[in-house]
């Protein structure tokens, strides 16, 4: 599991002069079939969500206002990406670590999901989540 497999997924952009519209389709622009949207919002300053890694939820995660960095390790290596843009998602598939910080104000970040909620799915220790990847590249 590496960090190589996350990307940023460009996604169709409509620009008019009334206003731009984006969309998403499960399957099509992004790399799963949509089962379960959620955003975060009014996240207070210098607060942090995530901390987590998904045994099987594969995710993509968007910056619909605002910005906010994105840091994902896999165990041995990490990188950190900044969302600003309304129309580009971070890919984040299983195994993969999140930490979601530096929040501007008004941010509103959406998360579209593989799976629906099942907190068996979860490694929210990173000793346990590390532990595990570990030994499955031994």
């Amino acid at each position: 599991m590496s960090v190589d497999r996350c990307r940023i997924i460009d996604l169709p952009r409509i620009n008019e002069p009334r206003g731009n519209l984006t969309f998403v389709e499960g399957g099509r622009h992004i790399p799963f079939e949509l089962q379960r949207v959620y955003y975060l919002y009014d996240v207070p300053g210098g607060a942090e969500r995530g901390g987590h890694a998904h045994r099987s939820l594969e995710q993509v995660i968007i910056a619909l206002s605002g910005s906010f960095d994105v840091l994902i390790d896999d165990g041995f290596e990490n990188r950190r990406y900044h969302l600003n843009r309304s129309y580009a998602g971070l890919y984040v598939p299983s195994m993969i670590w999140r930490e979601l910080n530096n929040f501007s104000t008004g941010s509103v970040c959406l998360v579209l999901a593989s799976a629906h909620f099942d907190e068996a799915d979860y490694y929210r220790s990173y000793q346990e989540f590390q532990a595990v990847v570990r030994k499955r590249a031994a």
